[in-house]
């Protein structure tokens, strides 16, 4: 007995007609941070551009991710392909943590061996602006969509991460053109470098979260019990399981015991039905799967 109301989520089109959008804008942007690094001899263009790299690479998984997540499912696959969207975030996360150690190494290099530096102030505050300018375009796209997707959550994350990267760059740039002073520069890369492993721990710790199908963050389990119990005609409730396929994916299962009246009045669907429209409008669970029990019910294969 259970409920499949079906979820568009990161799935519609829309949400991937956004994905393709700003990646366009961030690989457009990432050729013109390439070149201007390249020309103004900055390591934070650089390592900005390194940086957009990989939002555009989070861009292309979430895209392929949306996708995959959007066929139905089948006899192998009966929850369908959810999950490739907490695969397509871990994949995100293991690349920001790889490229901010990349950022960290060479910035301390750099410290350390202050006469090899030599950077274009000018062109580089020219290039970081239009990075701003673009990773902001970017970030107002995927606000709405990475609400309902762990997927699309990082590559906003990434994003995010490049805007402030391209702000810190902007800062590095003033200090270096009006004082000369070269080492703001790798100052900058440091604090990118800084600013991503965070989120990245993070968004990896939350797809370790759904892989190991722990309760999704908020969801109070007894609070969902409270609730079955006062539904009429219901006696208890027991086997309470709640876990997520993906961000914003709940699923709940559990075993009802039903007074033995209402069972024979013929309630049982009247039951269900408030079982579900009650996970549906309280807790925001699509799918839920109850099993109703009359009292004195004993399962041969129970087990502690």
């Amino acid at each position: 007995m259970h409920d499949h109301a079906p979820s568009e989520g990161i799935r519609g089109a829309s949400s991937r007609r956004l994905l393709a959008i700003s990646l366009a804008i961030t690989s457009t942007v990432l050729v013109v941070q390439v070149v201007g690094g390249i020309l103004s001899g900055s390591l934070a263009l650089l390592a900005d551009a390194a940086h957009m790299f990989t939002d555009a690479a989070a861009l292309v998984i979430a895209l392929i991710a949306s996708i995959v997540a959007a066929r139905p499912a089948n006899d192998r696959r009966t929850f369908g392909y959810q999950r490739a969207e907490v695969f397509g975030a871990g994949i995100n996360a293991v690349i920001l943590i790889a490229l901010s150690v990349w950022i960290a190494v060479e910035a301390v290099r750099r410290l350390m061996s202050p006469g090899e530096i030599e950077v274009a102030g000018g062109l580089m505050l020219v290039v970081a602006i239009v990075g701003l300018i673009a990773n902001a375009i970017a970030l107002w796209l995927l606000s709405a969509a990475q609400r309902s997707s762990i997927n699309v959550r990082g590559a906003y994350l990434e994003v995010l991460g490049d805007l402030i990267g391209s702000a810190a760059v902007i800062v590095a740039a003033i200090v270096i053109t009006t004082t000369g002073w070269l080492q703001a520069d790798a100052l900058a890369s440091l604090a990118i470098a800084a600013m991503i492993v965070p989120r990245a721990v993070g968004l990896l710790r939350e797809v370790g979260s759904v892989l190991s199908e722990a309760t999704p963050k908020g969801m109070q389990v007894q609070t969902i019990r409270d609730h079955i119990l006062e539904a009429p005609g219901v006696v208890d409730v027991h086997d309470v399981h709640v876990w997520q396929l993906t961000r914003g994916a709940p699923v709940f299962t559990a075993h009802v015991v039903v007074d033995a009246d209402a069972f024979a009045a013929g309630r049982a669907g009247d039951i269900l039905g408030a079982l579900q429209g009650c996970l549906a409008e309280h807790f925001d669970v699509e799918h839920s799967t109850f099993q109703l029990e009359p009292a004195g019910h004993v399962e041969h294969d129970a087990h502690t």
